[in-house]
């Protein structure tokens, strides 16, 4: 099966007799604040489910952008209507990134029928769907999260994974090497890890690769079907994204949530450049 939706699929379920729970996880990193995102623009009837405080906790050890607290992405996800047998499409922008960073807590809470649409809001408004500015109030929703129901790499794990040449860095080829850094305070990267950039898996608007180009880009960094294969970048966001894009290729992926923002608060781990 696959995890990613289109617009016209999105179109035609929602016109259905029971219409999936649409959920607007619109964020820009260092640029508008997601609830101005949202009220710029969204799909018709979409709540806002935000990545900061929803879907990941407040900065730390564990990273920039940690496992968010359960109770609170509980309530949240009550708020917007989510029960637990909900059918949900999540959407960003455009790119997927906060849309698969989404996909892959809400299964790691416990939802297990969760999409992306494919290309975000910019492919929806490209459909001609509906959008809408004015906020949405749905019904309480019953959800029950289950935290812990997909598997995640721990700092001790992705230092293992990598030196066994099983994670994947899905940074820019310059933050990989350390060339440039302009988000975190070190730049590197973990010791044995393979670069394999996301824009490899992506096209240029924004959708995902094809299941057979990502299969490729993949198996040249050493990935293999039946093998897990850890997926980092700055703060566990994009290592959402990676791992949705090689499970559309068929391959097993497992995020390293924390990532670099994690592996550079302890001054005694190792840091890789070149």
């Amino acid at each position: 099966m696959t995890f990613l939706i289109r617009p016209a699929e999105l179109a035609h379920l929602l016109a259905g007799p029971t219409p999936p729970v649409v959920l607007d996880v619109q964020f820009a990193l260092g640029g508008p604040a997601s609830g101005e995102l949202y009220a710029a623009g969204h799909l018709t009837g979409a709540p806002h489910l935000p990545l900061e405080g929803a879907l990941a906790g407040p900065p730390g050890l564990g990273g920039r952008h940690p496992l968010p607290d359960p109770r609170r992405l509980e309530a949240e996800l009550r708020r917007c209507g989510v029960d637990d047998d909900s059918v949900i499409v999540v959407y960003d922008q455009q790119t997927s990134l906060a849309a698969a960073r989404a996909w892959w807590i809400l299964r790691w809470a416990g939802l297990g029928n969760v999409r992306v649409l494919d290309g975000g809001l910019a492919a929806w408004v490209g459909h001609r769907g509906p959008v809408s500015t004015q906020s949405v109030t749905p019904r309480p929703g019953t959800v029950s999260i289950r935290p812990g129901s997909l598997p995640h790499l721990d700092t001790d794990e992705a230092a293992a994974w990598a030196a066994a040449g099983r994670l994947l860095d899905v940074r820019t080829r310059e933050r990989y090497l350390g060339e440039t850094e302009p988000i975190d305070p070190v730049a590197g990267h973990i010791p044995g890890a393979r670069n394999l950039p996301i824009g490899d898996l992506m096209r240029a608007d924004g959708t995902f690769a094809d299941p057979a180009t990502i299969a490729t880009a993949a198996r040249a960094h050493g990935v293999a079907p039946g093998i897990p294969i850890g997926t980092s970048c700055g703060s566990g966001v994009t290592a959402a994204q990676a791992a949705l894009a090689l499970a559309e290729a068929g391959f097993e992926a497992v995020p390293y949530i924390g990532s670099w923002s994690a592996w550079i608060t302890d001054p005694s781990r190792p840091v890789a450049r070149g």
